[in-house]
Parts: structure tokens; sequence; C-alpha cells
């Protein structure tokens, strides 16, 4: 059999098993969970697998799962999906009572990683190595202060589920890796290849003031939210010394506000990320919202701590994978169905990932409304789950074919940002810091 013939007979098998991966992206979508927590979604995953007799590993980073299929020598080529959602309260498929949404479309990526996975496991003695299928948890940079009390308990060191399996060691034998992310409001079937994103640094704030009868004695009280809007006040009037190329984001929420209306706020609590093009940039810039946060609490008199976290670093596009995918993606769409180098201006820990092996992180269309927000929504279902795991298993079938001489090329051009895993944990244990409490009062 030939490479196109293998291609054409993971297309069959995919558009054979479509209403089984269309109802998968959408039982994901109507149950969302957010990240670490994704106890449902984990085991639909690890179910489909099993399903198509795999072994599957399970628990990994708390609810990850990852599986591999191949016994043939060769590249071991990942396809990776996200399983968690964001906290979108308003949106119509919400949790009621976690205010959790997949209006960011990660039950597509999990979806398309499985229907690439129907496709390849029939085919895999006819190609070299392995095809690994992984769904990571907690992409989604939230809930912050649930994620630090993870870190203390011992369950975690970094807050996102790629960085963990990093760290874990669970790509230590995967050789390069694919995965897919919607592109929020482009309606149309394209494919969004070579496009960047940012690093950043999260903050979690803590402003400790007094406690005080706010109508009877408020001057008996140091009021810690008046400290809070006072940094927020303070980061903004920074944004003018943020270089435009550098593309300094900084979008703080306050989180805890007070106990109650008619007592002087004295916990109040604050997130923010520090984003930017590069991870120089965002420690400049994160030394100045310190600065604007730290003056804040001086004013009032309140104490401060920060607590500084890892975040995640910039993407790497691999531009032959992306080449290789974009030649499978005009192959499915057309000449005019491939974008090139948009600027995403989000951040992923997909970028993590590409500091340390090759990796490609194709965006597409499929979707209305905005990502985050409550109007997020899927409208072309083979857009957003069916053409992409087709541009999977094709990619990958080109990577692997003739022994994996595609993939061993692209890992012997390779050059990764960190030479060992322990330099890229040591490199963000740097950024795992606490600033300390000062009684400025």
């Amino acid at each position: 059999m030939t490479r196109e013939e293998l291609k054409a007979r993971a297309i069959e098998t995919i558009d054979q098993n479509a209403e089984k991966i269309r109802a998968i992206g959408n039982e994901i979508f109507n149950n969302p969970e957010l990240g670490f927590k994704e106890r449902k979604t984990s085991r639909l995953v690890a179910d489909t697998l099993k399903g198509l007799g795999l072994n599957c590993e399970e628990g990994l980073a708390i609810t990850g799962v990852k599986a591999a299929a191949g016994n043939n020598p060769g590249p071991r080529i990942m396809v990776m999906g996200e399983l968690d959602a964001v906290v979108c309260p308003l949106h119509p498929r919400a949790d009621s009572d976690t205010g959790a949404a997949h209006s960011c479309g990660h039950n597509s990526q999990i979806a398309a990683m499985l229907g690439a996975a129907m496709a390849l496991v029939p085919l895999m003695d006819r190609l070299g190595g392995q095809a690994v299928f992984a769904a990571v948890p907690a992409e989604e940079y939230v809930e912050l202060e649930y994620r630090e009390r993870l870190r203390q308990e011992g369950k975690i060191v970094f807050f996102g589920g790629k960085q963990e399996f990093i760290r874990l060691g669970v790509l230590d034998d995967v050789d390069m890796g694919l995965m897919i992310h919607s592109h929020a409001g482009l309606r149309e079937r394209k494919f969004l290849l070579s496009c960047d994103s940012s690093g950043f640094l999260g903050k979690i704030v803590h402003f400790i003031g007094k406690e005080a009868h706010a109508g009877a004695e408020p001057w008996n009280g140091v009021n810690a939210l008046n400290a809070a809007a006072l940094a927020i006040m303070g980061i903004n009037a920074l944004r003018e010394t943020f270089k435009d190329g550098d593309r300094i984001r900084v979008h703080p929420i306050i989180t805890k506000g007070g106990d109650m209306v008619n007592i002087v706020p004295a916990d109040v609590r604050m997130e923010t990320y520090v984003r930017g093009r590069s991870i120089a940039a965002v420690t400049d810039a994160s030394a100045k919202v310190n600065r604007a946060i730290q003056g804040a609490a001086l004013s009032v008199g309140t104490q401060v701590e920060i607590i500084e976290t890892p975040g995640y670093l910039p993407l790497i596009q691999n531009p032959e994978l992306n080449r290789l995918f974009g030649l499978n993606g005009e192959a499915l769409l057309g000449p005019e169905g491939n974008l090139l180098g948009c600027e995403l201006m989000g951040a992923t820990d997909a970028g993590d990932i590409s500091s340390v092996m090759p990796f490609m992180h194709v965006s597409t269309g499929g979707y209305s409304g905005t990502a985050h927000s409550k109007d997020f929504a899927l409208c072309d279902e083979e857009m957003a789950y069916l053409l992409p795991a087709k541009a999977f298993a094709m990619t990958l079938i080109d990577l692997l074919w003739d022994n994996g001489a595609a993939a061993r090329q692209i890992k012997a051009a390779y050059r990764p940002q960190f030479a060992a895993k322990a330099d890229y944990v040591a490199f963000w244990q740097g950024f795992n810091r606490r600033i300390p409490a000062r009684d400025e009062g």
C-alpha cells in the first residue's frame, strides 16, 4: 500500500466514525471541567483509547492520559489534546456549580485527537515508529489559589499540565508533537499555520489590612481594597512604559474584595498575568508591576504579599511540521485553506513543549463568537472535529513513512532551548518565589 493509499484509508476510517467523533466532542462540550479536575473527560478519553485496543497510562499530572500505537522501531510522534475548560459562568453550556465552560474549544482538540487515533491504529504496522495520543490537563491558567494549594500539598509543581508532563518525564519518550486549537470568530474552513503566542508570569497578590466597622469607625481600619484599587491604577499608569514590540499585557482581577459590606476590607486578593513576546520583556514588566503593587500598599498602609508563579514560554513553531500539515490541509481544503503567520496574542503551555522538542500548534476555523466569552460557539463540526483529525492522520503518515525518515530529519535539525529536562525545571523554579508581606502601617 502506498503512502497516498494509507492517507485515503485514514480519511475513510474517520468518515466511517464521524458520528462517534462528533458525539465525543459534543459530550465534552456539554460537560466542562476545570484544570486538574477533569475526571469525566479523562475517563472518556481513556475508555475510547482502550476501546481501540491501546494500553493507557492514566492519572498523569492528576488527570492526564497517554497511549501509544504501533510496535515498529522509529520516531514517536505525539498528537495532543487539552482536557480543561475555562471559567465562563454566563456561557449557555456552563456548569451551574463551577462556572466552567468550553468557550475555548478544547473539546475539539480531544475529538480530533481521538479521531486521528481511530484512523491510525489500524495502519501502524505499515509505518515506522509509533503514534502517541495524549490528553493533558490544565492548559488554562486559572484558579491560581487552588493550584497553589495543590503545589503546597506536593501534588503539582507547575500550574500548567504540559509543564507537569515535562517535569514528570511523561514526554521523555516522545520525539515531537502536534496539536490544534480553535480560532474564535473564524467561521470559515481554514487552518492557521506558523502563528505565534506570548509568554507570561503569574501573580497571586494578598493585601492585608485591618478590620473596623465601616459605618461606625472606619478610621480605625486599614482598607486593603483601596490598596488593591490603587495597585490597579498604578499598573495602568505603567502602560506607556511598555515597548509596543514587546506586546506586554497586564490584566489583573480582584478575586476577593473583602468579607462583609459593613466591615472595612482587610483581606483582599488579586490575580494577574504579565504577558509579553519574550521572557526578558516579561521579567522587566513584572518588576514594574511589583513596584506598583508595593507602592499602593505603602500609600494606604497595608501589608502585601506577592506570590510569583511560573507562567508559559513563548511558542516556537516548527516550520517543517507546519509545512507538512499545511500540505495536507491544502489537500483537504484547497489552496485557499491555509492562513500563515497570524499573531494570536494569547499564551499556551504548548510553548513550553516547543522549547524541548519540535512542536506544531495549528489554529482552525469553524467557530463563532469571542474566545472565553458567553457567545463562543462551534458552528461547523466538520471543521472543528473531522478535518483536523484527517490532517493529523495524514501528517503522521508523512512523518512515519519510510521508517520515519521525515521525522528523523526534523529531530536531527531541531535545537532545543533546554538541553535537558533538569535545565527546564531549574529555569522555571527561578521564577517560583514569594515576596513576603512587610508591615507598612
